[in-house]
């Protein structure tokens, strides 16, 4: 009986080791695709639920610009956001606030009337209703989705080729990734629509 001697014992390791930080990298995926999830359910029917519904009086609206200089080129680009201030007041009557400020997708004359909804002691957002509210958790659930499925696949195989992963699971997580980009896509249509 002949022994054969070499490096074979150091490299059998390698592809193990591989396949554990597969694993861990799956697992990681899996843990953001969770965040994503619940953040979704916070951002989205939660807030909306907890929120004080009202109208905001415009009293004046303003726009903020803000220069960035781009790395790429010389030039500078400017972004420009809509602030309205004026008096919330909310629909049950429970509450008034004078110096409201919205951020706000145009500019409103002096008296116009927002839909607004008050989220936290001084911060407002447009009231854009459950379908908003829904689409935007569906959104982050759908984002999540996605690093979800690949990471129970990483958790799985490991990432590595030395364990083939079986078709069903394969073909299970490439759905869940289609899944959530088509979901994504739509949710965000359906925010935009809101």
């Amino acid at each position: 009986m002949t022994q054969v001697h070499g490096n074979a014992a150091p490299n059998a390791a390698e592809p193990e080791t591989r396949a554990g930080l597969g694993r861990l990298i799956g697992a990681g995926l899996i843990l953001v695709g969770v965040v994503l999830m619940a953040l979704g359910a916070y951002l989205g029917p939660y807030t909306y639920a907890t929120s004080t519904p009202g109208k905001l009086t415009v009293d004046t609206c303003t726009v903020d610009y803000k220069y960035r200089s781009s790395t790429s080129s010389s030039s500078r680009k400017k972004t420009k956001t809509r602030w309205c201030y004026g008096t919330f007041t909310a629909n049950d009557g429970s509450m008034k606030d004078l110096n409201a400020e919205l951020k706000s997708d145009a500019l409103h004359q002096r008296g116009y009337v927002i839909e607004t909804l008050k989220t936290g002691d001084t911060s407002y957002k447009l009231d854009r209703g459950w379908v908003g509210a829904i689409a935007t958790g569906c959104a982050w659930f759908f984002g999540g989705l996605m690093p979800l499925a690949i990471g129970y696949f990483g958790v799985v195989t490991g990432f590595s080729s030395t364990r083939a992963p079986s078709a069903g699971l394969f073909r299970t997580c490439l759905v869940l990734v289609v899944v959530g980009v088509i979901g994504l896509l739509v949710s965000l249509l359906v925010g935009f629509f809101a």
